[in-house]
């Protein structure tokens, strides 16, 4: 069931999840017979090979999307998968330029709702420290970090970002003198 949910079982037969199981039937049973192994004959060993990918993967939808469980629980799923996707950020907003606030060791920014995000030094270091190994993987010369932060109060958000080698407050030190 994780596999078919990284591949959207609707679009491989063609078909939109409003679809009664009848058309999704219709809709099987026209690919089942472009794909099906026994109409390879007389084609090249890739061509053959790739209709037979797709017939398997073809049946696999339909096999789920035909029983009223699996289909329901696949529904599911792929919408749990929608949700989890990425807020949409309304702009980006540098670390520097945040307030500190030395009691609370957090950095704020207002909304325009009148509302505010907020960071703590915390996340920073935890994201700064995460992200190491990751960027000198993929691009050891970029060194930006961030984070999508939300308003505390409206549905709005915002991409903090800040560079490796931006210095942080430090709350501990100022919370000892």
């Amino acid at each position: 069931m994780c596999e078919s949910v990284e591949t959207d079982l609707y679009a491989v037969l063609g078909a939109s999840p409003s679809e009664s199981v009848q058309q999704l039937r219709r809709r099987y049973q026209q690919l089942a017979l472009k794909f099906h192994p026994d109409r390879l004959k007389g084609q090249s060993s890739t061509e053959a090979e790739s209709n037979k990918r797709n017939f398997l993967e073809v049946d696999a939808a339909w096999r789920i999307l035909s029983d009223q469980n699996s289909r329901m629980q696949y529904d599911l799923h792929k919408r749990a998968q929608e949700l989890k996707q990425d807020w949409p950020v309304d702009s980006t907003v540098n670390l520097e330029d945040m307030m500190w606030d030395c009691d609370q060791c957090v950095y704020t920014s207002c909304c325009r709702c009148g509302g505010g995000f907020s960071l703590t030094e915390e996340e920073v270091m935890e994201e700064t420290q995460s992200g190491q190994e990751d960027v000198e993987e993929k691009n050891p010369d970029k060194g930006d970090r961030g984070l999508v932060v939300c308003c505390d109060t409206c549905s709005l958000s915002v991409y903090v970002m800040w560079s490796e080698h931006t210095q942080t407050q430090n709350c501990s030190v100022k919370k000892g003198q």
